[in-house]
């Protein structure tokens, strides 16, 4: 295990582990931490071993937003472009984004409170289990502050926009299991099983072919910003590329020789 001072980084067989590691501060988000989270991503990013992401957080929070008190205690400036809270929460969401980019499966396993700029970066991975005492919210409004990183534009997409305004107008966090079925978290666990569970559930996503994963992640990303009929148009050009890679062939085979595929990712 690699440790840094606000972030640990664990590789297990093909899938990385990312733990949100300033429990003291419920793992707000501080300008070092969206570092080490930016420079992991790139990590990952080059990584051909590393086929699954999970973030996870140290303690009883997974993430409780980004550490505006942090930016506060450094110092205020007159808005504009060099007002420090303007610079750190662009730091964030450029580090959201990146993440959100990320051509590789990423869950969020959410052991603890999680609200809002925690909110956004759990929504930034592609799926979401949460312990069953987690509890999820926005809570922007509760403090006078604008989501930056997805909290008003992401959120209606996911759990639809009354459901969204709800948690956006009111600030309230919400038992994780209330989220299911609206479509935000996809498991809850007991909390004694969240680490297990999602483990289980990336090893089985890591068996999977890397490059059809990565293609089913973009085409589901672009299908979502287009009609339905282009968005098939576009399914379809990327089967006619796919057609020709080695794990296609390679998925064929072990099909017919009833054996286990060996997935290579080209």
């Amino acid at each position: 295990m690699n440790s840094c001072s606000a972030l640990r980084y664990e590789q297990r067989a093909a899938t990385v582990w990312l733990t949100l590691n300033r429990p003291e501060a419920m793992n707000a988000l501080s300008s070092e931490l969206c570092d080490e989270l930016a420079d992991a991503v790139a990590r990952i990013e080059r990584d051909r071993e590393v086929r699954v992401v999970v973030l996870t957080g140290a303690g009883r929070a997974f993430c409780a937003g980004a550490d505006l008190k942090g930016v506060s205690d450094s110092g205020s400036a007159e808005p504009g472009a060099d007002d420090p809270l303007n610079a750190f929460l662009d730091r964030v969401a450029g580090m959201i984004d990146r993440l959100r980019a990320l051509p590789k499966p990423t869950i969020a396993a959410l052991n603890g409170l999680t609200m809002a700029g925690g909110l956004e970066l759990a929504m930034a991975c592609d799926l979401i289990v949460a312990a069953e005492g987690a509890r999820i919210g926005d809570a922007h409004a509760n403090f006078g502050v604008f989501p930056g990183a997805g909290g008003a534009a992401v959120l209606p997409r996911r759990i639809g926009p009354t459901a969204a305004k709800y948690l956006l107008f009111t600030g309230d966090t919400l038992p994780a299991a209330e989220l299911v079925p609206l479509g935000l978290v996809n498991r809850v666990v007991p909390d004694a099983e969240l680490i297990d569970e999602v483990d289980k559930l990336a090893a089985r996503i890591a068996a999977k072919s890397p490059l059809v994963l990565r293609r089913m992640k973009q085409a589901v990303a672009d299908g979502l910003d287009q009609p339905q009929a282009t968005a098939l148009r576009l399914e379809r050009l990327v089967l006619e590329a796919h057609r020709h890679s080695h794990d296609i062939r390679e998925g064929l085979a072990a099909f017919v020789g009833k054996r286990k595929p060996e997935f290579k990712g080209y």
